[in-house]
């Protein structure tokens, strides 16, 4: 995978969630939630579940792995516009994200706000909830 988060600030808020046992899911992975409590990686406008803070490898007998809830991650913005200081974000690919906007809101979606402006696939830092 590629653009993957990078933590700035440690979480304190951590939570195991269920992933499959056959896919590698390496640090920093931004997941969606894809069922109860399940998890797998983010590939679109998707509803966070949280960013991998182990690495997981395929096919290890593993079925959990532990995902931040808070804290601040350097997260790429995706390549088709930009985010202002302050701006509210979402998922908006693999391991990408966008602005928020209204419509985002009531579907849960909403999961930081950007800590700085990016431009169009720049890496900024963002802390993760609606603080």
């Amino acid at each position: 995978m590629a653009n993957e988060a990078v933590c700035i600030e440690l979480p304190r808020v951590i939570k195991r969630i269920y992933v499959s046992d056959l896919v590698a899911i390496p640090l920093g992975t931004i997941l969606k939630l894809s069922g109860d409590n399940t998890g797998i990686a983010s590939s679109g406008a998707d509803v966070f579940c949280g960013i991998t803070i182990e690495e997981k490898t395929a096919s290890d007998a593993l079925t959990n792995i532990g995902v931040a809830l808070d804290g601040v991650w350097d997260i790429v913005c995706n390549s088709n516009a930009g985010i202002t200081l302050g701006g509210m974000v979402v998922l908006s690919g693999t391991n990408v994200i966008r602005q928020s906007v209204e419509a985002d809101f009531p579907l849960g979606a909403v999961f930081g706000k950007a800590m700085e402006a990016a431009g169009a696939a720049e890496r900024i830092s963002v802390r993760l909830g609606l603080n």
